[in-house]
């Protein structure tokens, strides 16, 4: 019996791709999974065979249940936390009015979330007799997991991801200290090859034991479910798509889209940005547009080229590069798109710098790219790699060249917003693009959808460094370094927007023969299967 101890949600990408997919994997194979999150709609995962909800006053109450579909099952166990939900970024939670980056948090507050989980994952241990535990992030859960070992007497296994080390052990010295005892007593730890073993490495140095304890775990992709289609039959994987969307709840409405249109003007201030900002998001940004099939029927299939994006919007994921870099793309391969999948703070900005940029409102992009993270109420810096990129521009003279072309191709129909998408749909949109870029700012331990591109013959590109570097890499020996260097975006935060330009139009003719490679390799080195069954072997090997 293996205990995988997550604290939140299975929709999404980062580390809540990876726990569901593992988790089905290893329900696949056999095994029996107690998964501890904070999952709302359990019955949307086939893999879960019974939901059960915990009280603070020691209650439990089974809220699904149903036949397992795999030779293995997963029951989820769901703490009740509140109205408090300790997170890395700030996000809108469905059942949680305050969902907070943990670092704001007061000691109370987080030791109320530990002991919750505590008194919850110590009952399932004593229940199912579980024998083994495996911690998602650095922090928190990799807390329970230690106090719930040296109290039971089993082992346990941290699998730490970019963002908690990131957003909470480096910014933090009470998670720091948290995590580092974690690590000290983890009887294993997992890392998302050499980046994230080096970045544990330098956090805890004081730890000579802890390069011993760490094995190296691929990130993964299902195969099965990301495959790819030839051009001529993009049309009919779109047909599937709206089949799958008639059943999709929807969030931002066609109204609140042409409401921020309607109320933006050249000379709006910060403050009515803001204020306009707010009420244009006042949706439920992990649903799919309301006006999603009229959108994508704008595009023609047979001869569009199309860029894809998948991923939070926010500025640590680049997006607002990709929307910099357009006017140039568009200059030079009219027939574009880009569609943008995701939820997050920063699409009403995003939204606001297209309708600037199309209407040739000069001082306004330079207001929003200068206003920045402050418009996603993520601190006050700039939106830089844009910021260098017009410094480029103006050194060379090319600025108001820039803002010409801009008006003449960038139009709101150029770039398509999808809002949240699930597995489900993602697998039919893949492989009918071009290109799948993915400009992080910020390192990442393994960025899923760009193995997820790979697999569905969709040319990826990425920052190089950190996880995304390593998968670049891991490509290296199948297609010539004239291709794997179509796939390297630079670091360098002067560099990205030209990167994007340069890589993307020679990307979008990348000949087939290499992206049938790509899936190949995906196949080789990153299915599922394969993951989950090293996993569970080891997890079993382990001893307190």
């Amino acid at each position: 019996m293996i205990a995988i101890l997550h604290g939140y949600l299975l929709e999404g990408s980062g580390s809540n791709l990876w726990t569901r997919s593992i988790i089905q994997s290893l329900c696949e194979n056999g095994e029996t999974v107690h998964l501890v999150c904070q999952e709302n709609h359990p019955e949307l995962y086939d893999f879960i065979c019974e939901g059960i909800l915990y009280y603070s006053d020691g209650r439990k109450k089974t809220i699904f249940k149903h036949q397992p579909v795999y030779s293995g099952k997963c029951i989820m166990h769901k703490p009740k936390l509140g109205e408090t939900l300790p997170v890395y970024v700030g996000d809108k939670y469905e059942e949680f009015s305050n969902p907070q980056p943990m670092i704001n948090l007061k000691d109370e507050e987080i030791e109320k979330y530990l002991q919750v989980n505590i008194q919850v994952v110590t009952q399932l241990v004593d229940e199912y007799q579980i024998k083994v535990i495996h911690a998602n992030h650095a922090v928190l859960m990799s807390v329970v997991a230690q106090q719930v070992s040296e109290i039971k007497k089993i082992p346990f296994a941290i699998m730490p991801h970019g963002s908690a080390i990131e957003y909470a052990v480096k910014r933090d010295k009470r998670f720091f200290n948290y995590a580092r005892e974690a690590f000290d007593k983890a009887q294993r730890i997992y890392v998302i090859g050499k980046e994230i073993q080096n970045r544990v490495k330098e956090l805890f140095p004081g730890l000579p034991s802890i390069e011993s304890k760490m094995l190296e775990l691929n990130l993964g992709v299902d195969t099965s479910l990301f495959n790819p289609v030839q051009a001529r039959n993009r049309k009919d994987k779109i047909k599937e798509l709206f089949e799958l969307l008639k059943v999709v709840k929807r969030g931002k409405t066609d109204f609140q889209e042409q409401q921020m249109q309607n109320e933006l003007k050249a000379d709006i201030s910060k403050k009515q940005l803001l204020e306009l900002i707010n009420t244009s998001a006042s949706y439920n940004a992990k649903l799919t547009d309301e006006k999603l099939e009229e959108k994508l029927q704008m595009i023609d299939w047979d001869r569009e080229k199309i860029i894809l994006f998948v991923g939070r919007l926010i500025a640590s994921k680049g997006i607002h590069s990709v929307i910099a870099s357009l006017p140039a793309i568009l200059a030079a391969e009219p027939n574009t798109r880009l569609i943008v999948v995701g939820h997050g703070p920063q699409r009403e900005l995003l939204e606001a710098l297209i309708w600037a940029l199309q209407h040739g409102h000069t001082e306004l992009v330079l207001n929003l790219v200068k206003w920045g993270r402050e418009l996603e109420n993520n601190g006050n810096k700039p939106l830089e790699e844009i910021q260098f990129y017009f410094d480029h521009l103006k050194n060379s003279a090319e600025l108001e060249n820039y803002f010409k072309k801009a008006q003449k191709h960038l139009d709101s129909h150029r770039v398509i917003f999808t809002g949240y998408l699930t597995h489900r749909e993602l697998c039919n949109l893949f492989p009918v693009c071009d290109v799948a870029i993915f400009p992080s700012v910020v390192p990442e331990a393994g960025p899923l959808v760009f193995l997820e591109a790979m697999a569905s013959e969709c040319f990826p590109i990425g920052t190089y460094f950190a996880g995304m570097a390593a998968s670049i890499d891991s490509i290296s020996e199948a297609i010539p370094p004239e291709i794997t260097d179509l796939m390297k975006l630079s670091p360098r935060a002067d560099q990205t927007v030209l990167d994007i330009i340069k890589k993307v139009k020679k990307a979008m003719y990348v000949d087939d023969n290499y992206k049938k490679r790509l899936r190949e390799v995906a196949i080789e080195k990153y299915d599922w299967e394969n993951i989950s069954k090293k996993l569970a072997s080891d997890l079993y090997q382990i001893h307190y």
